[in-house]
């Protein structure tokens, strides 16, 4: 059932906002949730321990993606650590794409953080990093095509961090990215997930 999905364009499930702490060990910010949206009651510990765990922002990390951006916690922390950087939020949801928008005006980062739909990014945008929670539920085929469409418009040194649960299929899409020309290192293993670090496919 597809209702109120996280991944839906609209989520027919009502509004109920609400605020979520972002506790970090460099930052603490307070943002806004809604349901409809992935995670809605608090930040989750993929997204966490991403942000906790991913390499540095770097001044290289000029074009930063955040793919799937939901309520937009990678983004606004990324704008926030790499106050150098333009950020991209995308999202199908479009009430995640409105929080993502609110959120980072909230923080002071509305100026330097881009929300779009997939198709609202135009084609000649390039990143040197990608941070990600990806949408795994929605099924293996729509995943493989949602990343083998983002990651091949990373810039030649660019990188790409994912999360993903051990259950959900970590190993194996490690292996598909591998299969399809993609460097991967699995960079940290901790409380069920994995974070994958995913480099510009080499065959290119």
């Amino acid at each position: 059932m597809s209702t109120g999905q996280y991944f839906d364009d609209e989520p027919s499930v009502a509004s109920d906002p609400r605020p979520v702490e972002v506790s970090l060990p460099d930052l603490a910010i307070t943002l806004t949730a809604d349901r409809g949206v992935f995670s809605a009651e608090h930040l989750d510990t993929g997204t966490k321990l991403l942000l906790q765990e991913s390499p540095p922002l770097t001044t290289a990390d000029r074009t930063i993606l955040d793919l799937g951006c939901g309520w937009g916690p990678i983004a606004c922390v990324a704008a926030l650590r790499a106050p150098h950087a333009r950020i991209w939020a995308v999202d199908v949801n479009e009430r995640a794409r409105r929080l993502t928008a609110a959120n980072a005006a909230t923080v002071d980062v509305g100026d330097r953080i881009t929300v779009a739909a997939p198709d609202g990014v135009a084609d000649d945008v390039r990143f040197d990093r990608i941070i990600s929670n990806p949408p795994i539920r929605i099924g293996k085929q729509a995943l493989h095509d949602l990343l083998d469409h983002w990651l091949t418009r990373m810039t030649p040194d660019g990188v790409a961090h994912l999360v993903v649960q051990k259950h959900l299929g970590s190993d194996s899409l490690a292996r598909w990215l591998e299969g399809v020309g993609h460097p991967v290192d699995r960079i940290t293993s901790r409380a069920g997930f994995r974070i994958l670090q995913v480099g510009a496919r080499e065959n290119t």
